[in-house]
């Protein structure tokens, strides 16, 4: 990675941009503080509340941070198909005493009027899930000095990132918690994702733009594992979801090391894309008849979620995670960010010591 990119956080630890109200300011400040790179996710949330987390999180912290942003999707959904859901879900709503939300709340996401703020109060970095931006939109950002990252989640996607005129890519494996990043969602690809390291290996191979990997790291010895692979930092969702400043709901982080919930699946039963989350009924129930149909189904369960929630229900939420989730750490963030790096000198320095030393190795 560009030394000017990674000079902007000392570690090469980077927090995932985690939409749904994880991502606080907070969070972000601690991470930045312990020397990790923060970030704020604008993903549902208006342009004025992004603008606002912004000015929070510049109170919090004089460190560089990140802001992720969803790109608008094409319509592609079959209204017929989510009526269908609807009607599944009608008993869920009874049952939650919510109604069902208006699928057709918006596809866009407020992203230009997104983009006009990053560019009226430019922030450091900025990265885009979902696929790439235009050229123009990368180079208005680059005119107001802001680094710009998008995930890919094939070789393919990743050479689109460098096309585009993207400063890194994030190569987000299969193992990631919540939404896949998938440029095209096409259904019969599903379950057909690509592991982290075997990802990072082949993008390496095609692309000359830095790699952020992402999928399913919870360890500092993974990080290494990763930078020895060919990324140059690691993206963290799921072990940052579990710290005190993370905005998630009480009942999602206890759920990560809950031995009720003892897997992971890929599933649209909760926004009609394919997303990573802790197997409970909802999940069971209805991913195997969930449409194809993003944004329509993030917007038609999203009152079902917020009930749940409320009832103090898992079993009706979105318990987004990755699969690693087992390994979970409920401590402070900036004090995650210090052990993550000291795994990661640890196991950095077992590697150059000739790898396995008296039986051990790094775990």
């Amino acid at each position: 990675m560009s030394s000017a990119l990674t000079d902007l956080f000392p570690h090469p630890i980077v927090q995932a941009p985690m939409a749904g109200g994880v991502s606080v300011p907070q969070l972000a400040a601690a991470v930045c503080e312990a020397g990790g790179l923060g970030f704020l996710a604008a993903g549902y949330k208006t342009a004025d509340g992004v603008y606002q987390e912004i000015k929070q999180l510049r109170s919090l912290t004089s460190r560089p941070f990140g802001v992720n942003v969803f790109m608008p999707q094409p319509e592609y959904a079959d209204p017929a198909a989510v009526d269908v859901y609807a009607h599944q879900l009608a008993g869920e709503a009874t049952w939650y005493e919510a109604e069902l939300g208006d699928p057709d709340s918006g596809r866009d996401d407020g992203y230009e009027t997104k983009l006009a703020v990053l560019r009226d109060n430019p922030v450091p970095v900025v990265s885009f899930h979902f696929g790439v931006p235009s050229r123009e939109v990368i180079d208005s950002l680059h005119r107001v000095g802001t680094f710009v990252l998008a995930a890919a989640t094939t070789p393919d996607e990743a050479r689109a990132v460098e096309r585009a005129g993207a400063d890194a890519v994030i190569a987000q494996g299969v193992e990631a918690g919540g939404h896949q990043g998938t440029h095209r969602d096409i259904p019969e690809l599903d379950g057909s994702g690509i592991g982290l390291l075997s990802l990072v290996a082949q993008i390496r191979e095609s692309v000359n733009i830095p790699i952020v990997a992402a999928g399913g790291i919870m360890r500092g010895g993974q990080i290494a594992g990763v930078l020895a692979a060919g990324a140059s930092a690691a993206q963290l969702g799921t072990a940052f979801l579990a710290t005190h400043e993370s905005g998630a709901n009480a009942l999602h982080k206890q759920a990560l090391t809950n031995p009720l919930f003892v897997r992971t699946e890929l599933t649209r039963a909760f926004s009609g894309r394919p997303a990573r989350g802790l197997v409970n009924r909802f999940l069971r129930e209805h991913g195997p008849y969930a449409p194809p149909a993003y944004p329509e189904i993030h917007h038609l369960t999203s009152p079902l979620r917020k009930a749940a929630a409320k009832a103090g229900d898992a079993q009706g939420m979105a318990l987004w995670a990755g699969q690693g989730h087992r390994m979970a750490r409920e401590l402070p963030a900036g004090q995650l960010v210090e052990v993550l790096a000291g795994e990661l000198a640890t196991a950095r320095a077992v590697l150059s010591d000739g790898g396995i030393q008296g039986g051990g190795g790094v775990r």
